[in-house]
This record gives structure tokens, sequence and C-alpha cells, in this order.
């Protein structure tokens, strides 16, 4: 027994032993407010998001009480440490600038798990935020269209305050997207602008009026304008064919198949217009042959 006395008078050993159990009571305290609190979250992204700010804060909580414990013997080499602290700051400044881009993200609107943004020149879908890296699940590179390639990229978070930030689904999940049907100057104009807008009604209409919602709540949040959502047909023509531009409202995820879908119905329409229109082509005309 007097050997043992001694130990527990060792005062390092005494703090050693109190972040042990300061590390178990913020171990099992995290863990019990964390699985309290996903109880009465019904929505998965909200869930996520808690998750990992309950997590963040039980480090942080982790992290203030050592400093607590030793701030006796940390008093003493506080100038030594000053220094030493700079030395760590200016190398590791792109993690300390990642930590403070991911406070950054759960404190502001930047993006959230499953939001389609573009960060550092990388298109994707959000899969995971971590404390230094966001996880996207890319879409597009070598693959055509809003599509999915395979490939998983980890962006640094550093990059919410070096770069813009590009989000397809925040606010304002839908996109204006555009069509260009060139007929022959011959055709009937007239009939193949109504045909166009009666496809664009049936196919988008139900876009343009979940979308004008969202626009409404937009208007009422920033300082914006009150642009149409509603499909519209704009038209200009030269010595060659006559131009229609269809312009429409649609969701982020279904951009590609939604406008194959269109050109689809249109070209059916067109062949069934009996010659009324017809698609036209660059021809070229020659009036003189050279001798």
């Amino acid at each position: 027994m007097e050997k043992i006395k001694p130990l527990f008078d060792n005062p390092i050993l005494i703090k050693l032993i109190y972040v042990i159990l300061l590390f178990v009571v913020i171990f099992f305290a995290v863990r019990i407010i964390r699985k309290t609190t996903l109880q009465l979250i019904k929505d998965n992204s909200s869930k996520y998001r808690i998750k990992k700010l309950i997590n963040f804060l039980g480090y942080l909580f982790f992290a203030f009480g050592i400093l607590l414990i030793f701030n006796a013997q940390l008093s003493g080499i506080g100038t030594a440490l000053g220094v030493a602290g700079a030395g760590i700051a200016f190398a590791l400044q792109e993690v300390i600038v990642s930590i403070a881009g991911y406070i950054a993200i759960f404190t502001s609107n930047f993006y959230r798990v499953g939001d389609r943004v573009q960060l550092g020149g990388i298109k994707g879908d959000v899969i995971d935020v971590g404390m230094l890296r966001t996880t996207l699940m890319q879409v597009g590179d070598w693959v055509d269209g809003d599509l999915y390639n395979g490939k998983m990229v980890r962006v640094a978070n550093s990059f919410v305050f070096k770069e813009p930030v590009y989000n397809y689904s925040g606010d304002f999940p839908f996109l204006w997207d555009e069509i260009k049907i060139p007929i022959k100057t011959i055709g009937d104009y007239t009939y193949a602008k109504e045909l166009f807008f009666k496809i664009l009604k049936e196919e988008v209409g139900d876009y343009a009026n979940s979308s004008q919602k969202a626009w409404d709540k937009m208007i009422g949040k920033y300082s914006i304008e009150n642009a149409r959502v509603q499909p519209m047909i704009s038209m200009s023509f030269n010595e060659n064919w006559i131009t229609f531009t269809l312009r429409y409202v649609v969701d982020y995820q279904s951009r590609r198949s939604t406008k194959s879908f269109l050109y689809d119905k249109i070209l059916t329409a067109i062949k069934e217009s009996k010659g009324k229109i017809e698609v036209a082509s660059a021809a070229i005309e020659i009036t003189a042959f050279p001798k």
C-alpha cells in the first residue's frame, strides 16, 4: 500500500485519469443525446446534419475539457506554445481553412447532403460532408448529360471560400432548358408554333406549376425578378430556315430524359403533320460552274 499510494499523489497520473473519465462521460453522453435526438427527427437529411453536429460538439467539449484539466501545466509554457502554435497554424493552414469551411457549410446554406453542386470544377451529388472534405458522386465528365459516371470525388471544404459554389438543387430545384427546332421556311410556322406549345404544356406543364411555388418563395427570400417559369416559344428566321426555341423548366435530375422525351414527341408530331412542317437542313445552291 505504501508503494501504491505515491502513484496517486502524482499530479500527472491524476490528470490522465481525469482525461479518461472525461472521454468516457462525453462518449456515452454523445451516444445518448444522438439516439434521443434522432428518434424525434423524421427527415433523413436533418438526421444526418444533427448527427454530424453532435459529433463535432463532442470533440469540441473533449478538447476544451483537456485544456481545463492541464491548465496549470500549460500556463507555464504559454509563450512556447504560442510560438509553436503559430508554426503549426502556418503548416496546417489548408486543414484549418477546411475545418472553417465545414463549420460554414453546416451553419449557412451552401449545400447539404443530397444536393447537386459544382465544387472546384467537379459536378456531382453530395453524399457526405466530412470535417475536411466533401464527397461527391460525380456526374458528367466522359458521360454526356447529368448522369453518374461511377467516380466518387472528395473535395476539400476550403473550396467554399476560394471558388464559387454552384448549387443545382438548393432553394430552387429546377433548371431552365431549351430546345431549338429548325423548320423549312415554306412550312406553316403558325401551325408549328401552336403544335410545339401544345407539346410543351402537356409534357412539362406539371414542372411549371411546381416550380412556380418554389420561385415565389425565392422572390420572398431574395431580391430577384419574377421570372417566367411557364413554357414559352420564341422564333427567328434567316434565308435558310425558321428556328423555334422551346424554353421550359424541368427538375434538375430529369433534364436529359425530359429533353429526349420532348424530341421524340416533336419528331412524331412533325411526321404526322402531313407536310405542313418539315425539319430544315443546311443546303448549298450552285449557280455556276467554273470553266
